[in-house]
């Protein structure tokens, strides 16, 4: 490709938040030529994750990410951000990797290049590349470890004198302490504090007792700079089922509304949050267990059978959002959404939640543009067995789950937290 303009790739904005949509054009291409468009991130934990298109220049020698079709590589058709969501591992990485930003006061850094052709481009020079800029937090949020009173977490504050509504970020079985989530939501104008509750390194999940929650909850709401009667609660699998346990049983909480992401309402029989996934016979633990992936959804649906003890939901005086995939894997989400809307009707307050099937999607449901993790290494609480685990989900579907749930949620919490149904975007 000899000519006398080099060709040019430009991405705007070249910095945004990772919830934020970007338009990559390349421009001074022959007329008719095949490129490959191709994005590259190396994570933290030195992995190299891909994605890229097929496209071919218009009359002009132009290609418009955002504007013209794909027509092959990781994303078909017209997909303004296909490379994002559809990174994967690089050819001849580990397996069972999952993508997850640790240094929230770090960008991930993205290189956006062109090649010429529709094969072979990881063996040539680029023709022409942009760096990206990645963002969780906005300028101007606050950063605050927390280490008080037993409590481990991380609070991000939106910019400004506040005082701002806040929520209670819980992640999953997995453990450790995930900061991505709230670091976005402080971004869009709610702060946050992302709490560890379960030990992802020690030989047994820290169970810290239903004392720890409460002591959780009456720091958030003693910030000066939140608003201590507009306090919500979000979470991932097990986060939900911490979630709805805290707003049915605990009266000193009170949440102003809950957002569940692929429900769990089981609990445990020793009456504490922190101790259900002990409890399931480790005959449930293999089911559908296949080539070394543990395929958890049907012990979830065996769980649901038996007379296991359940979070009293009907107690819940608060509005909730429910959203599921229908192809998860891991749970029977979408079952428990109707079992939860069931005690909810029974307790006639049906009024209270909305909920969310989405077809395709799986059970990670994470912020927008994030990429599908399908099966990821997992370590069993209680054992620390680090295993195979099927998580569900198909590309695209998962992909565009993500991006409406975050709007939905966004909304939902604008609500009944500000009280204005637009949420308010905070960059």
């Amino acid at each position: 490709m000899s000519q006398a303009v080099p060709p040019v790739l430009s991405v705007q904005p070249s910095r945004a938040l990772v919830d934020e949509k970007f338009s990559v054009q390349v421009e001074n291409l022959p007329p008719g030529c095949p490129v490959t468009v191709r994005s590259l991130y190396q994570s933290e934990d030195k992995d190299f994750w891909e994605a890229y298109g097929h496209y071919v220049s218009d009359h002009r020698g132009t290609v418009s990410v955002s504007e013209d079709v794909s027509l092959g590589g990781t994303y078909t058709g017209k997909e303004q951000m296909g490379l994002i969501w559809s990174m994967r591992p690089a050819p001849g990485s580990r397996e069972g990797l999952r993508l997850r930003k640790r240094d929230m006061c770090t960008p991930m850094l993205v290189t956006i290049s062109v090649y010429r052709g529709h094969e072979d481009f990881r063996d040539q020079t680029a023709l022409a590349s942009a760096l990206v800029e990645r963002w969780h937090m906005a300028p101007g949020v606050q950063r605050i470890e927390v280490r008080e009173r037993g409590v481990q977490g991380t609070l991000f504050v939106p910019p400004g004198p506040g005082p701002f509504p806040a929520l209670l970020d819980l992640w999953g079985g997995g453990g450790g302490l995930q900061e991505y989530r709230a670091a976005l939501l402080a971004s869009r104008g709610f702060a946050a504090l992302a709490l560890e509750y379960l030990k992802a390194d020690d030989s047994k999940p820290n169970s810290p007792g239903d004392k720890y929650f409460e002591t959780a909850f009456e720091i958030i709401r003693a910030h000066p700079q939140v608003a201590p009667d507009r306090v919500g609660i979000i979470g991932l699998c097990f986060g939900t089922l911490v979630a709805l346990s805290l707003a049915a049983e605990y009266p000193m909480i009170k949440p102003r509304c809950i957002v569940c992401l692929s429900n769990v309402h089981h609990k445990s029989r020793k009456n504490t949050v922190t101790e259900f996934p002990e409890e399931v016979p480790e005959r449930f633990k293999t089911v559908g267990a296949m080539e070394n992936v543990l395929v958890w959804r049907d012990m979830g649906l065996a769980v649901l059978k038996m007379q296991h003890p359940k979070i009293p939901v009907g107690n819940i005086d608060c509005p909730m959002l429910l959203i599921n995939g229908t192809d998860d894997q891991n749970w029977p989400t979408v079952e428990v959404a109707s079992d939860i809307i069931k005690m909810m009707r029974e307790a006639g307050k049906e009024s209270l939640v909305t909920r969310v099937d989405y077809p395709g999607a799986g059970h990670l449901i994470e912020p927008p543009f994030s990429p599908l993790f399908r099966a990821t290494n997992f370590m069993l609480s209680g054992t620390r067995k680090k295993v195979m685990m099927l998580w569900g989900g198909k590309t695209k579907p998962h992909a565009d789950a993500q991006e409406d749930s975050w709007r939905r949620i966004l909304s939902f919490l604008q609500l009944h937290l500000y009280g204005d149904p637009s949420p308010k975007a905070k960059l």
